[in-house]
């Protein structure tokens, strides 16, 4: 698969990569998300079926499922069947509360499952995520994998998970993953994960833990080196330290990390209410919905405008991003779009999608 790269602001005359949300619902309670509390609206087949042609015509190859949480729609399968009998390839993004109930069936409609996990003990879990269900999401990542299905660990970094990070490692491979990544939990962008009301500011890492989180990544790259080398740890250890880094910005300690991005010039989000958007992070102007052409949609002089003011560095949201993906779109291939570490993102995933994506 080969595509020049689109200028930033163009008409896209490609799409390898769409995220869409089957739900706004989430069954997960999760302290830095609003998606459990406010989620009412889910996508309907015939919606999916309508978009069908504009997939085809954009030669899209990858479709990203996620919400919300994705497995509470009721016709999740239904839809997955549907997008698959395109010769499309399916990556779920989880919380993973349902995978146990739903591990065969998912394992056969899906090519790869990101599963949200961010704790390595059940307090740490529920701390986090707001639910005792650290051993239902591990038996779902167990018997989804078991099945054949690579699955990978996404891990949001924050302040009551941050000492784990040798632990998540050593779990994913207890679990039979085929990969874990990590992400810093997003404290600067106030609209992720469809935040309304106050959320837990601080969930990020304080000045007074940064040089403890800094020996943890030192001994991890120390003593981790060949899982680095073989992929089994998603982010490299320059990007485990721009983690830091982002850390560091937030309390003030030193600037944010520079970014380099061009997800919207090669993927889109679809919300549950067919609402485009260019990334996961951005809003697409309100106007903008998917309906029967995709293609039109993008290429909407405002979202156009939008893309070309990505590009060109002008969106706050990007100078603070958690998330940020390049690639060269000359050598996208579907397996590298099906190997992005993560998830989530973001499947978060209670909101996830491009969480899972770096």
């Amino acid at each position: 698969m080969s595509a020049q790269p689109a200028p930033s602001g163009s008409s896209l005359q490609r799409l390898p990569l769409v995220t869409l949300y089957l739900t706004e619902r989430c069954n997960s309670r999760c302290v830095t998300c609003d998606y459990w509390r406010h989620g009412r609206i889910d996508v309907d087949l015939q919606g999916i079926q309508r978009l069908l042609p504009s997939l085809a015509r954009l030669r899209t190859e990858v479709v990203l499922i996620s919400g919300g949480e994705p497995l509470l729609h009721p016709q999740w399968a239904d839809i997955a069947r549907l997008l698959k009998s395109q010769g499309l390839k399916l990556w779920l993004l989880t919380s993973g509360l349902s995978l146990a109930k739903h591990a065969r069936t998912a394992s056969a409609l899906f090519d790869s499952i990101t599963v949200s996990l961010d704790g390595t003990t059940s307090q740490s879990y529920a701390a986090i995520r707001g639910l005792d269900a650290f051993d239902p999401v591990c038996a779902g990542i167990r018997l989804a994998a078991a099945a054949g299905t690579p699955v990978s660990i996404r891990v949001t970094v924050q302040r009551a998970n941050f000492r784990e990070l040798p632990e998540f490692v050593s779990l994913a491979a207890r679990l039979g993953a085929s990969q874990v990544s990590f992400l810093a939990v997003d404290v600067a962008n106030p609209h992720a994960f469809a935040r309304q009301d106050d959320f837990r500011a601080d969930a990020a890492l304080q000045a007074t833990d940064l040089a403890e989180f800094e020996c943890l990544i030192d001994a991890l790259v120390r003593e981790q080196a060949p899982r680095f080398a073989s992929g089994f740890i998603a982010e490299s250890p320059a990007k485990l330290y721009r983690i830091l880094r982002y850390f560091q910005a937030v309390c003030a300690a030193g600037p944010f990390p520079p970014t380099r991005c061009n997800a919207p010039e090669f993927s889109a989000v679809i919300s549950a209410d067919g609402r485009v958007q260019p990334c996961f992070f951005i809003s697409g102007p309100r106007h903008v919905r998917a309906g029967t052409d995709l293609a039109a949609a993008l290429d909407d002089p405002d979202m156009r405008a939008l893309r070309r003011d990505i590009g060109a560095g002008k969106r706050t949201e990007c100078e603070r991003c958690v998330c940020t993906m390049w690639r060269d779109t000359e050598s996208l291939t579907t397996y590298g779009l099906l190997t992005l570490p993560g998830v989530t993102q973001e499947a978060s995933i209670g909101g996830s999608a491009q969480a899972a994506l770096r």
